[in-house]
């Protein structure tokens, strides 16, 4: 059960399942980002270039990533809850794969601001490797030169450039689609923050993982952000 607004209302939101970054704004030389370049240690192996996939995913670069947000085997959080379910901290940036009771696998995620408004349990219906983009018609009126990529024309193919990445997760309730996913094609910079249209967005090298030991049919739970309404439409 949903605790703010159904599903239903959600899948009316123009960009939810479009899961597109906003257009980069700039950063002033003064800024203090721009100033202070953060030093981070050296990134674990797996976050290097993976080339057996049918598209080449090109290795995170390093210094890019903070630790806080690599994959890591870490102490179960929610031990009641089964194999498989998969628990999203909008506020934390933070998904949990529940591999047992005693352990979960965590990784860094970036969630958009509509993804901030929801809260609630949907189910993993199915995963898709490499899959088409498909711009919902509310989001084509918005933006009309998505057109070639809506639903009627077959979406856009899979490989570099699509903002789907290189795997998805599609989160149905009661048998209907959210249009909400759990998918790749995140830049290293910018987990931790809200800025995708409301899907949860991960790492290619971490979302292959994620995929490569996924339960059919498992609880997805995203908790409800603690966040002022005011830094939840940010983005």
């Amino acid at each position: 059960m949903l605790t703010r607004r159904t599903f239903t209302a959600l899948a009316a939101v123009a960009g939810l399942a479009a899961c597109a970054r906003p257009a980069p704004h700039a950063v002033s030389p003064d800024a203090p980002e721009a100033r202070i370049a953060p030093q981070h240690p050296p990134l674990p192996r797996f976050y290097g270039a993976i080339n057996d996939e049918p598209f080449p995913v090109p290795a995170i670069p390093e210094g890019s990533l903070a630790p806080e947000y690599w994959r890591q085997k870490v102490t179960n959080p929610w031990p009641e809850h089964p194999r498989g379910t998969i628990i999203v901290d909008p506020d934390a940036a933070i998904l949990h794969f529940v591999e047992n009771r005693e352990q979960a696998t965590r990784y860094g995620v970036s969630v958009g601001a509509a993804g901030f408004a929801w809260d609630g349990s949907a189910r993993l219906q199915f995963c898709r490797a490499w899959p088409r983009w498909k711009v919902p018609e509310a989001m084509i009126a918005r933006q009309p030169d998505l057109e070639p990529y809506s639903v009627a024309n077959g979406g856009m193919d899979p490989g570099p450039g699509n903002p789907m990445g290189a795997r998805a997760l599609y989160l149905f309730q009661n048998g209907v689609d959210t249009l909400y996913r759990v998918h790749g094609d995140a830049s290293p910079k910018e987990l931790g923050s809200a800025v995708s249209s409301g899907c949860i967005r991960m790492l290619n090298q971490d979302v292959i993982h994620l995929h490569g030991q996924a339960v059919h049919g498992a609880s997805v739970i995203v908790l409800p952000s603690m966040k002022p309404e005011s830094l939840q439409s940010v983005y």
